[in-house]
C-alpha cells in the first residue's frame, strides 16, 4: 500500500506544470536558440511564423522606419526585442515596437525594454485570439503605451487601438481593403494597406466587394 501511495504521489508531482522565477526564465532565455514568453511563472515557446506573416511584418517595419527617419525622438525595434510588463509579469517579443523618448530597461535585464509607445502585432491563425484579447489586455498595463496596432496575415485587415486621455482604449482606425490606409497617430504615420501586403500570397479581402 505504501509503494502504491508513493507512485501515485510521484505521478501527481510529474503532472504539475513547472514554475519558474523571472531570474530563471531570463537565464534560460538568454542561452536558448528559440524564443519563449514568460507569464506568471510559466515559460511558453513561441510558434514559428508563416511566409505571409513575415512579409507583412517586414513591410510594416520598412514603412514605419521611413517615417521614423524624420522623427528622431522615436525608434523602432524588430521582433527580437523583448519587452517586460512588471505589473502582470509578462515577458514577450512583439512583432514591432516603437519607443519614443529614452529607453527604460527591466531591473533584472538591461536588454529588456519597459516603455514601448506603440506595439504592432501581426496575427496568424494560431495567435489571432491571443493577440486580440488576452495579450492586448496585458499590454494595456503598460503606462507608456499609446497605440496598439493589429494586422492580419490571413486577410486584408488592420486595426489601430488608441488610449484616450481618461485611460480608455478605443478602436481609432481600421482598414479592410488595399485601397485604404491606417494612421498611427503617435508617430504621425499613415500606412497604405497596399504597402503592408506587398509580396504576400493568397491574402484576400475580409469583406469582398458586393456583386453587381
Amino acid at each position: 500500500m505504501k509503494k502504491q501511495h508513493t507512485m501515485a504521489t510521484l505521478a501527481i508531482a510529474r503532472s504539475r506544470p513547472v514554475m519558474y522565477s523571472e531570474e530563471e526564465y531570463l537565464r534560460l532565455e538568454n542561452e536558448a536558440f528559440e524564443r519563449s514568453e514568460f507569464y506568471q511563472g510559466k515559460i511558453v515557446m513561441m510558434a514559428g511564423a508563416t511566409p505571409n506573416h513575415n512579409r507583412v511584418k517586414e513591410n510594416t517595419s520598412v514603412e514605419i522606419g521611413i517615417v521614423l527617419k524624420k522623427n528622431k525622438s522615436c525608434r523602432s525595434y524588430s521582433s527580437d526585442q523583448r519587452i517586460h510588463i512588471p505589473h502582470n509579469s509578462l515577458y514577450t517579443y512583439p512583432d514591432l515596437v516603437v519607443v519614443c523618448g529614452p529607453n527604460k530597461y527591466a531591473e533584472l535585464d538591461r536588454n529588456t525594454i519597459l516603455n514601448p509607445s506603440v506595439i504592432v502585432e501581426v496575427s496568424s491563425p494560431s495567435t489571432m485570439e491571443y493577440d486580440r484579447i488576452n495579450k492586448f489586455r496585458l499590454y494595456r498595463d503598460i503606462e507608456s503605451l499609446k497605440e496598439y496596432v493589429l494586422i492580419s496575415s490571413m486577410s486584408i485587415a488592420a486595426e489601430v487601438f488608441r488610449r484616450t486621455a481618461d485611460n480608455q482604449w478605443l478602436l481609432a482606425d481600421d482598414a479592410f481593403a488595399l485601397s485604404e490606409a491606417i494612421t498611427i497617430q503617435t508617430i504621425g504615420a499613415t500606412l497604405q494597406m497596399t504597402d503592408l501586403y506587398d509580396g504576400t500570397e493568397n491574402v484576400s479581402s475580409l469583406f469582398p466587394a458586393p456583386k453587381e
